[in-house]
């Protein structure tokens, strides 16, 4: 038996080949492999991520059977393809391979792991309560399981050089403090220092975390139906958990605080974007907005704040944009970028900024911040295109002599935490003094809470009870506000080896929380929604 190797041709491709080969009269039998380099006079074998197929081709399916019976590296088939060369005659494929079966197996594995997974059920919105205070909506300090399928990357190196490299929140003795008290786990046991990783296993790091507060303002329900939620976003709050947003997401507040689950959100707001947020309750309708979406077929018109006297006739940008940066969320005009258009339409001026309506016609990220940045006319609040960091003319006509790396350094330098945040240094850890024991926290505590006011550069991106913290056309739920889900000391947990347990960071401040951007009013082929203008939006704002 020949053994040809084809890695990565499609199926169409070896038939055509095969055909050819069937047609001399010298051909009996081919091995076809697809998707691995193999090496037998080695025993090297470098497989790829895709598939694994062997193929056995013969004049006659009995012929193929019994080559492979006298193989023993080859196993049972798993089905038989049968066509007609160029002359006449019947040629059969048949599927026998082992390392297919291997990877189903090994991916049953991965769906058990899975389904095991910490914090993937309902049980998730338990494991914390929301409080209020100083017209913040606040998280109480709660343990977490971070998970992570182990990366190709990774194989071969023990688990604390991991955790040295790949995770460095904490100093490496932490994380083998952790790994000694079975904080943490591989495949949901307990593994040694030198543990050496595998394919498809399942680490996990259990860690105290601490959310970042969000504006106390209640999410507002424009229109609800059997299909529809739309809702009026308040700024900084983000859609979807992310970074050290979890509970304090839009998402995980509807379900919390309005049994609201299973939904799809059909467009994106960054974080400091307030405004309408559409959301499917079914899958089917998702689909449809996607079409009409790719169909151009929906109109967003946003309002905005700018600096300076925008131009009062209507301007159209088509500036390209790119991303630099999809990890802190930063994009910039550059020729290389993805086509894009803007159009705005100014509404007011006050003598120092103007009111503009955008409708963008594309959907980059940032799109409407880069566009009036190109054109001078930032937002007023935009911590991010706003910025000196971009240079004396803060990036208009996408002018900056840096380049993206000295960029984004200068960018994350300005709004790093410290230059905003007063707080009490950490107390250094004294990993010798903590024993066993103190490894688990107490059942209560009275410490005040202590929460990290991060603010992230991107800008973006009980259950069952009652809709407490969540209006309806602009009312209070039968609940009472939302002030009074006061602080419960008796909810707090504390960590010895958490670092933030050990400081205290003041409340953000309200103008930290907000960004003049807002999602006015979407409309579609049969539909209309809009919101409420915002106080800044009007004409007669000064600020």
């Amino acid at each position: 038996m020949l053994l040809l190797l084809f890695p990565r041709w499609s199926q169409k491709k070896l038939v055509r080949l095969v055909r050819g080969m069937a047609a001399s009269k010298d051909f009996c039998s081919i091995g076809v492999q697809t998707g691995a380099d193999t090496n037998e006079d080695e025993g090297i074998s470098n497989s790829s991520s895709t598939s694994n197929q062997v193929y056995l081709l013969s004049s006659s399916l009995a012929e193929t059977r019994e080559l492979s019976q006298a193989n023993p590296k080859i196993s049972g088939p798993c089905g038989v393809k049968r066509f007609k060369d160029d002359q006449g005659r019947s040629v059969s494929i048949e599927f026998l391979e082992d390392k297919r079966k291997s990877k189903k197996r090994s991916t049953m594995n991965t769906r058990v792991l899975k389904f095991r997974r910490p914090g993937m059920n309902m049980d998730r919105y338990y494991e914390t309560d929301y409080y209020f205070e100083n017209g913040l909506r606040k998280v109480y300090p709660y343990f977490f399981t971070f998970t992570s399928f182990a990366k190709e990357r990774w194989m071969g190196r023990t688990i604390i050089d991991i955790f040295e490299s790949e995770f460095r929140l904490l100093p490496r003795e932490t994380y083998e403090k952790f790994i000694e008290l079975g904080r943490v786990t591989v495949n949901y046991e307990p593994v040694g220092l030198e543990y050496v990783i595998k394919g498809n296993d399942l680490m996990a790091n259990t860690i105290h975390r601490h959310e970042v507060p969000v504006t106390a303002a209640p999410l507002k329900i424009v229109h609800s139906d059997e299909n529809l939620i739309v809702i009026d976003k308040p700024s900084s709050i983000p859609i979807h958990p992310c970074g050290r947003y979890r509970h304090n997401s839009v998402m995980w507040i509807l379900a919390k605080d309005h049994g609201l689950t299973s939904l799809h959100t059909l467009h994106r707001l960054d974080r400091l974007t307030s405004g309408l947020l559409l959301i499917a309750r079914h899958a089917n309708i998702a689909r449809s907005f996607e079409v009409q979406l790719r169909n151009r077929e929906l109109v967003k018109e946003y309002i905005c704040r700018v600096d300076g006297c925008f131009p009062e006739e209507p301007v159209i940008c088509k500036e390209p944009i790119e991303c630099i940066s999809f990890k802190i969320g930063v994009s910039k005009v550059s020729s290389s970028g993805k086509l894009c258009m803007t159009e705005f339409q100014r509404l007011s001026w006050n003598g120092k900024t103007s009111v503009v309506l955008c409708r963008p016609r594309t959907g980059r990220m940032h799109q409407i911040r880069v566009h009036l940045q190109y054109l001078g006319y930032p937002i007023v609040n935009d911590p991010l295109y706003n910025s000196d960091a971009f240079g004396p003319e803060k990036g208009k006509g996408g002018c900056t002599i840096k380049t993206n790396a000295e960029l984004l350094a200068d960018l994350i330098k300005v709004h790093n935490v410290e230059n905003w945040l007063s707080y009490k240094p950490h107390q250094p850890l004294d990993h010798a003094s903590l024993g066993e024991n103190e490894f688990c926290p107490p059942a209560q505590s009275t410490s005040p809470p202590r929460t990290a006011n991060l603010i992230l550069l991107s800008g973006e991106k009980g259950w069952g009870q009652a809709s407490r913290g969540v209006q309806v056309n602009g009312d209070d739920t039968k609940d009472g506000p939302i002030s009074e889900k006061s602080f419960d000391p008796d909810k707090i947990t504390f960590d010895p080896y958490c670092p933030e347990c050990r400081v205290d960071y003041k409340d953000p401040a309200p103008s930290d929380l907000i960004m003049y951007l807002h999602a006015w009013r979407y409309k579609g082929a049969d539909w209309e929604y809009e919101t409420e203008l915002p106080d800044w939006a009007h004409s007669d704002w000064q600020g």
